[in-house]
């Protein structure tokens, strides 16, 4: 069986993500290692690693992975800032060494109107620099996330996410998290049994299935190629059920972590309803 969860909160302490995914019954974990909308936070302190780690083995169950912050982009054409986003994710790849984490989730990023071409040129030497920078980090792996292709975003078709890997100098350190939102509003049609199987077939041929680790599920509010990234529930969306069932029962993903992201209020009921209705799939 895939090993469902979703994305928590870490308000109030790092390890308070653990109760929040026991609450709702989840096997797998996304987060932020800190506040996701600022540049800079403090080093993370023994005490904080701890209880984390602690939290963790209390729990027992699944994997984990975090986010990286929304605000690093490694393609910014801007020395300045690109400058920024490498000190950033380096810190990214530290923290999640520190707290044991496996999988660092990324979005590739935007190339700010300079183009595809040059946009992953300048992404791909950035996250070179950003490894090299955490070189003592050496256990975790980058994810690069599929997206919408919504504005200048990178990383919509699979040939971009193919690109990153084979032309980085560390592709044993990448792999790949698939957004099932984001992908359908790339255009990859995986609401049907012959566009689910269309859509990694070429994920396969391009990338490969080895290097796809992690899932987003999501339902999305917009249509097929909408190019709009907007996150909707289970089933209430335009990819609808089909995509899910075909999905989780893909012998392939049996023992993936797949995390919501769907819209959540502070009492996580919305996450024990789309996880109830994942589960119904199976």
């Amino acid at each position: 069986m895939p090993l469902l969860g979703a994305h928590m909160s870490i308000e109030k302490g790092l390890h308070k993500a653990f109760e929040r995914i026991e609450l709702v019954g989840g096997e797998a974990l996304q987060i932020f290692s800190k506040n996701q909308r600022q540049w800079r936070a403090p080093q993370l302190t023994e005490a904080e690693v701890n209880d984390f780690l602690a939290a963790w083995r209390e729990w027992g169950k699944g994997p984990v992975g975090v986010h990286d912050s929304y605000l690093i982009n490694l393609a910014n054409p801007d020395d300045s800032k690109a400058a920024r986003a490498i000190d950033a994710f380096a810190d990214e790849i530290t923290r999640a060494e520190r707290l044991h984490i496996p999988y660092l989730i990324m979005h590739p990023g935007s190339h700010v109107g300079t183009g595809i071409e040059a946009g992953l040129e300048q992404l791909t030497k950035n996250l070179d620099r950003a490894f090299e920078q955490a070189k003592d980090a050496l256990s975790v792996i980058v994810l690069l996330e599929t997206t919408a292709g919504q504005g200048t975003g990178i990383g919509a078709k699979f040939e971009e996410l193919h690109y990153i890997i084979t032309n980085s100098e560390h592709p044993d350190r990448l792999g790949v998290c698939l957004d099932t939102c984001h992908v359908f509003a790339a255009g990859y049609d995986i609401s049907t049994k012959k566009g689910y199987d269309k859509t990694f077939a070429e994920f396969d041929r391009i990338i490969g299935l080895d290097r796809l680790k992690f899932f987003h599920l999501n339902d999305s509010k917009k249509e097929l190629g909408s190019h709009v990234d907007r996150h909707e529930h289970i089933g209430k969306g335009k990819i609808g059920l089909e995509a899910f069932r075909l999905l989780l029962n893909d012998h392939r993903f049996r023992n993936h972590p797949m995390v919501l992201e769907t819209p959540k209020e502070k009492d996580l009921k919305k996450d024990i309803e789309n996880l109830g209705v994942l589960h119904s799939l199976i």
